[in-house]
């Protein structure tokens, strides 16, 4: 909104309704609720062009974001486990963390789009063994995407196989207090099917605003549809452009994550960054800001 028009909306609503009215449009138009807590905004690794990798930390900083969303990046090209399963580079992560000031706000198997997590014991194995990670890290969330080679879409029995498997990690991930999200093209409906099959607070939704927008779903209702008791984290993403230039509707997207009552960490996960990727990445942030203000 611009300024000029703001000042004469709260001029108006001084003039109709005092003093603590305009207080409380004044919260509103920033997108803050009366004594709500704030957000927390984190850089997908790879976005930031540093996938599992320290130097993610000290961009993140200058940036001004909050957290990283840390990928266990790719096997050895002689074989072998995802890069984050060294317990040196996962040290020397936490480190870069510590002396920056920016959080590792949750982990992301990124590897089982290629190696998918429906077949083949690879994927599944990797995902089993990403709880000592997560121990070892202090961390709670973990990014389970199914993208790419791992897509579920008209797949039931791709869809059944996963769920079977999720079966076996969900009482294994409850017992080390950690929550594994679905990431997927599936809409709210299909993978609310998935979460009632599993039937295990450790498997939720890891919701993508950007990609369910792509895909036709109404953003808003979803989010409200699945609540905070079923969704981990979010990212946000535009597909067209620079935030707020593009298609999302962030200040949309907060009404529905206050109605669902997330407070959760929230993820810029960057398609176009025509500013390179510092500073587009900074773009999105101060244009997320004011919807999204910062926890105290």
């Amino acid at each position: 909104m611009p300024p000029l028009t703001r000042r004469s909306f709260l001029s108006a609503s001084l003039a109709f309704a005092g003093a603590a009215a305009v207080g409380r449009l004044a919260r509103a138009a920033a997108g803050r609720p009366e004594g709500g807590p704030g957000f927390r905004i984190f850089g997908c690794d790879w976005t930031l062009e540093k996938s599992c990798n320290p130097e993610a930390f000290p961009l993140a900083r200058r940036i001004g974001l909050d957290g990283v969303q840390v990928d266990f990046g790719r096997p050895p090209a002689g074989g072998g486990r995802p890069a984050l399963f060294d317990e040196a580079l996962q040290d020397r992560i936490l480190s870069a963390a510590d002396r920056e000031g920016v959080a590792v706000a949750s982990l992301c198997l990124g590897i089982a789009n290629d190696v998918p997590y429906k077949r083949g014991p690879a994927a599944e194995a990797w995902t089993l063994e990403s709880l000592a990670v997560v121990r070892r890290m202090k961390q709670r969330v973990v990014l389970l995407p199914f993208f790419g080679a791992g897509d579920l879409i008209g797949d039931p029995e791709g869809t059944d196989e996963v769920i079977r498997r999720l079966r076996r990690l969900a009482p294994r991930a409850e017992e080390a207090g950690a929550v594994y999200g679905i990431e997927s093209w599936l809409d709210a409906r299909e993978l609310e099917r998935i979460l009632d099959r599993v039937g295990s607070p450790a498997i939720r939704v890891y919701y993508d605003v950007g990609n369910m927008l792509k895909m036709g779903e109404d953003v808003g209702a979803a989010i409200r549809r699945l609540g905070h008791e079923r969704i981990c984290e979010v990212h946000l993403k535009d597909y067209q452009d620079l935030f707020g230039r593009g298609s999302t509707d962030f200040p949309a997207v907060r009404a529905a994550l206050d109605a669902a009552g997330y407070r959760g960490w929230l993820g810029i996960e960057g398609v176009k960054t025509p500013l390179g990727v510092e500073a587009s990445l900074r773009y999105d942030l101060e244009y997320l800001r004011p919807i999204f203000p910062k926890a105290a």
